[in-house]
């Protein structure tokens, strides 16, 4: 079986790893040369680095028998690309959907950055970004000093914050998921109010980040997640070993 996967996630690497020791013949394409650093090291495995639009996409598709969307639960740009690759290219898709979490003591809930930054141009305190580098544009209206984002210790995150104006003192370039005790310390350290995030579910640590924000007072301004049609990527990784361990089944061949 010849497997392409989009996505340098946690569950992507699973996915690439567990398939690739099970025989599969494997190709991860990621967006970073940050994604394909977390795959080094994993045996029998093609990694692909850059951003790739949706033409791009479909010709790389062929000669796959069976196409992963692993990336971002927020990367909905990026899945409607695979999938219009995927219909373009005859390649079956799969969506490996990170089970969401259950939110109810969040301040405000939002659908969009955009949503988030209007509702906390109303408010005062401190503002702890946490929505990744690319979402920092939406909250260009907000005085800069209240501003302290978390990024990935890259180029293009630091880039990201300066171009917003956000101070250096105020920049955090981390790579995560962090446990609670760390994300206290931030919040503590910054006299953090507010703590906008996304759900970004178990591996993202989310749930660290709402334990912090509950022990130190701080409120949480949530982005909504997409609407996500995707499978539990455990079972899916179940059904493909299984069918890698008995291709001659019908009943088991990845649809």
């Amino acid at each position: 079986m010849k497997l392409l996967i989009f996505g340098g996630t946690t569950e992507g690497r699973v996915l690439a790893q567990r398939l690739a020791e099970a025989g599969a013949q494997v190709t991860v394409s990621v967006a970073t040369p940050m994604g394909a650093e977390e795959l080094a090291g994993i045996p029998r495995l093609t990694v692909l680095t850059g951003r790739r639009d949706a033409g791009a996409m479909q010709t790389l598709l062929q000669g796959y028998d069976l196409c992963i969307d692993a990336t971002h639960p927020y990367a909905a740009q990026a899945s409607a690309n695979i999938r219009t690759a995927c219909t373009a290219a005859g390649v079956p898709l799969r969506r490996a959907a990170r089970p969401a979490s259950a939110v109810t003591d969040a301040a405000f809930a939002a659908d969009t950055t955009a949503d988030a930054a209007d509702y906390l141009a109303g408010t005062e305190g401190n503002i702890l970004l946490t929505t990744g580098a690319k979402e920092l544009s939406a909250f260009a209206a907000l005085d800069k000093s209240r501003l302290f984002a978390r990024v990935l210790p890259t180029h293009e995150g630091i880039a990201a914050c300066e171009a917003l104006g956000i101070p250096h003192r105020n920049i955090i370039a981390m790579q995560g998921p962090f446990g609670t005790a760390l994300n206290c310390a931030v919040i503590k350290q910054y006299r953090i109010a507010w703590l906008v995030t996304k759900d970004g579910g178990r591996a993202g640590g989310f749930a660290e980040k709402l334990e912090a924000a509950r022990c130190t007072g701080a409120k949480v301004v949530l982005i909504r997640r997409p609407a996500d049609g995707g499978e539990d990527p455990e079972q899916l990784l179940q059904q493909l070993l299984a069918a890698l361990a008995d291709p001659h089944n019908e009943r088991r061949k990845p649809q």
